[in-house]
Parts: C-alpha cells; sequence; structure tokens
C-alpha cells in the first residue's frame, strides 16, 4: 500500500471519528444521560487523526513531491488549527463545553470531507 493510498482511506477515519464524537457531544449536551468521562478520550483520539492525517498530507508533498489543490492543503491545516482553537475555548464556554465539541467534531468532519472533495492530484 502507498503512502498515497493510506493517506486517501485515513481521510475516511477522520471523517468518521469526528462525526461520531461530534454527534455523543452533542448528544451529552441536549441529554445528560450520554454525559461519560469516555467522551473525552474519544475526542482526542478523533482530533489525533486530524495531526495524523496532516502529517502524512505533508510527507506525500515534502518526501514524494504530491502537487495538491490549494485548497486542499488549506482545508488540512484549517481542521488543524481549529483543534487548537477548540481546545482554547474550552475554559471561556466551560458552561457549553459538549456544545462546542460536539459543533467543533462535525465542523472538523466537514472540513475533512471538503479536503476529500478537493484531492491532491500526482505530479506527473
Amino acid at each position: 500500500m502507498t503512502l498515497r493510498q493510506v493517506h486517501a482511506d485515513f481521510a475516511w477515519v477522520v471523517v468518521v471519528a469526528n462525526a461520531l464524537v461530534g454527534l455523543w457531544a452533542l448528544a451529552a449536551h441536549v441529554q445528560p444521560r450520554w454525559r461519560s468521562p469516555r467522551l473525552w478520550p474519544a475526542t482526542i483520539a478523533a482530533e489525533l487523526t486530524i495531526v495524523a492525517q496532516v502529517c502524512l498530507g505533508v510527507s506525500l508533498v515534502a518526501i514524494q513531491h504530491y502537487k495538491v489543490a490549494q485548497f486542499h492543503a488549506f482545508y488540512g491545516f484549517v481542521a488543524f488549527a481549529t483543534v487548537g482553537i477548540i481546545y482554547s475555548y474550552r475554559q471561556q464556554l466551560k458552561g457549553n463545553l459538549y456544545l462546542l465539541y460536539g459543533l467543533g467534531g462535525l465542523f472538523l468532519m466537514g472540513l475533512a470531507l471538503r479536503a476529500i472533495v478537493i484531492s491532491p492530484v500526482p505530479v506527473p
């Protein structure tokens, strides 16, 4: 399996992981019975998939000289920055933490889907 294929396949892990934790956090915001300490490690794992995906993409460009559509890389780096932004707002939005992470997870899922649509094109 090539690095390009790993990057392409792992993109769906990013989408699914962030969708699931985003929906879980939104459910927890609405229904306290969904609140579990397990949500936070799952959220961290989902957000780490973005870090891994960006590292894979950077490796493709730096090592294998792949050319990518400008917005493909843009969405990847916006997703990477969004993880930090969500984390930085956790204290200010402590009363709405589940809402923050729920909407944040779904936003990250959307960024990943958009990046998939604008997939990289290999250098001829």
